[in-house]
């Protein structure tokens, strides 16, 4: 689809981001499996809910501009749960690796703040109200999730390190 204007653009990347949540609802699980320590689980476990919830809102900002709600693949997304899948293939101290669940959700955390803050700039300026509204709750959930996972990363963190201390002193 050509993209001669900005409601194009709009459009386009709408049916970008119903791509990267799909995709993400179908990698949370594996991502909370492996992660060991039991607050990470569940924050990552909490988030799959909250995403089948951006997955229904964006289908909703589709329906408000009265398009039927049709994925585009997100590149972008697959590369990072790519790197996210790798990562728990990784031979690592289950305290490493759940600091690394953590850097990869954070990754695809920004990815998401960066998206739906663009689109919320685009609907404001095409003036689509309710799209507005949906993606907008969105992006405050996905910075929420952000937040939590920037405060679990500090107590996962000292535990990674500690694993450091324990391998010195041996």
């Amino acid at each position: 689809m050509p993209l001669n204007s900005l409601e194009d653009a709009f459009v386009d990347e709408l049916r970008d981001v119903l791509s990267a949540e799909k995709q993400l609802v179908k990698a949370l699980p594996k991502m909370a499996k492996s992660a060991t320590s039991e607050q990470l689980r569940d924050a990552i476990e909490a988030h799959l809910e909250e995403t089948k919830s951006h997955v229904e809102r964006v289908e909703a900002a589709f329906e408000s501009l009265e398009l039927k709600p049709r994925a585009k693949k997100c590149d972008a997304m697959e590369g990072l749960l790519e790197e996210g899948a790798s990562i728990l293939e990784e031979e690592a101290a289950p305290e490493v690796l759940d600091a690394l669940i953590i850097a990869a959700a954070q990754k695809v955390e920004h990815y998401e703040i960066a998206t739906y803050g663009t689109l919320c700039t685009w609907a404001e300026a095409l003036g689509h109200g309710t799209a507005l509204k949906l993606l907008k709750q969105n992006l405050s959930e996905e910075e929420a999730a952000d937040e939590k996972l920037s405060a679990l990363s500090e107590t996962v963190n000292e535990a990674a390190l500690m694993i450091a201390s324990d391998d010195d002193e041996e």
